[in-house]
């Protein structure tokens, strides 16, 4: 019988793991596209003295699985070691050294960094003998005076990397940010909005960042308790797009309404003409106290910049969360995206799957993993140069009859065959949240166009 005194977000799979491995030459079934050499790094919360007030306030831990030429040659997980996770003192003064550093895992001018929203990002170590362990915060040189978003973006044609932070007390509680392709920061503006909301990402096209002012509003009667997340649904708030111009960094940022709603996670965005069209994983609401929760589903928002009116469109009715698409097409047009449905104790019949949508005909294929095994964010990893082009899928995959993890890769292209291969892991790995395939030689647009 379950704990009933354990939080559902320590118990299962939920609960953390308490040893740091590594283990080398990974046992597989079938076989590792030979194309893939790198590290699949995936980051999420583990709480070292497993307890924690919320499944997103958990310390961070790092899991990683090396790639090579055919062979999965090790695993590795290990926690980022921050400064402490009090951001806020007792007077509201902020720390940015400090946080959980649980969420993300990206790579940016030959850096690796630990992100969560609260705070600065954590650097890590990923020279050969030195794999995961934590260099420390990073500030970009001094320059970093905000927090930073968990969810940036490169551009795939010029190398940017662009990311926002925010929260506080007092405004502005919102600050733009990009760093250059070799990662000096060289822009950081303010964006003016009307309170402190949980701004968690944002989009990205060629010329243009859109920023989400939703309704989830900090509530400092909730951050006092200590207790869970210090955000509130707020039913009078309205919902709103930023459009700020890239080549303007320092410009106007025009506003559009849209229905209220919430968004973790953006899928896509491009520019079409004087329309930007937006793919993006929306809840109607969040943590609404007088309604029942109501799951995330792909939507399209088309900004029409001349009349000024946003078009939003259900694509698809099928419970959706952690949405990707192949990141050299960031800010571009693409035909894939991907995204991954999972089953739960409130929704047994939801398939554990992950879905491919076809954003141009409107066709969804999905892979099912089968009752108890569980599919975490899947990263998208290129075949060759052509953005858009074949790859494979990896991901996470629990299994509950078992209590064992797998890496498991899909062809991209054929979702609902067998696996290509499935690496069996030494020890499970709690669900997480976000991670990246990381090639030891990353393949661009700029280098897939001769440029």
């Amino acid at each position: 019988m379950a704990d009933m005194t354990v939080p559902a977000y320590l118990a299962g799979n939920y609960a953390p793991v308490t040893d740091e491995l590594t283990a080398v030459d990974l046992k597989v079934t079938g076989t590792i596209p030979p194309e893939l050499t790198g590290w699949y790094l995936r980051n999420g919360p583990n709480p070292h003295d497993a307890a924690s007030s919320h499944w997103f306030l958990g310390d961070g831990m790092v899991h990683g699985v090396r790639l090579e030429a055919g062979r999965a040659t090790a695993y590795r997980n290990r926690w980022v070691r921050t400064r402490g996770t009090k951001v806020y003192d007792e007077h509201g003064n902020q720390d940015l050294t400090q946080g959980v550093a649980n969420t993300h895992v990206v790579r940016h001018a030959g850096r690796t960094f630990a992100l969560v929203e609260s705070s600065f990002p954590y650097e890590l170590d990923c020279r050969p003998g030195h794999e995961l362990e934590t260099v420390g915060p990073y500030d970009f040189d001094g320059r970093l005076t905000t927090a930073m978003t968990a969810h940036p973006k490169t551009c795939p044609t010029t190398g940017e990397l662009h990311f926002f932070g925010y929260g506080g007390f007092k405004p502005p509680y919102v600050t733009y940010h990009r760093a250059d392709a070799s990662g000096q920061l060289v822009v950081s503006r303010p964006i003016d909005v009307p309170a402190h909301t949980m701004m968690h990402d944002f989009n990205l096209t060629a010329g243009h960042v859109v920023f989400m002012d939703l309704p989830v509003v900090f509530d400092a009667e909730q951050a006092k308790t200590g207790r869970g997340m210090p955000y509130t649904w707020d039913n009078n708030y309205g919902a709103r797009l930023g459009v700020l111009r890239r080549d303007d960094p320092f410009g106007e940022v025009r506003w559009f309404s849209v229905n209220p709603c919430y968004v973790f996670h953006t899928l896509g965005a491009y520019d079409d003409g004087n329309r930007m069209v937006l793919h993006v994983v929306r809840y109607p609401y969040l943590d609404d106290p007088t309604r029942k929760p109501a799951p995330a589903t792909l939507w399209r928002w088309t900004i029409d910049l001349v009349s000024g009116k946003v078009a939003e469109e259900q694509l698809d009715d099928r419970p959706c969360e952690f949405p990707r698409i192949d990141d050299r097409l960031a800010g571009l047009a693409t035909r894939f995206g991907h995204a991954t449905s999972t089953s739960g104790p409130d929704q047994p019949e939801r398939p554990n799957a992950l879905l491919r949508y076809d954003l141009e005909s409107g066709d969804v294929v999905r892979h099912d993993f089968g009752p108890g095994r569980t599919p975490a964010e899947a990263s998208f990893a290129p075949a060759d140069l052509r953005p858009g082009g074949p790859g494979w899928l990896i991901t996470y995959v629990y299994d509950a009859a078992t209590d064992t993890s797998d890496v498991v890769i899909l062809d991209a292209a054929d979702l609902d065959a067998p696996p290509v291969a499935e690496i069996h892991l030494p020890q499970r790995v709690p669900f997480g949240f976000h991670g990246n395939w990381m090639p030891d030689e990353l393949p661009t647009l700029r280098s897939a166009h001769g440029d």
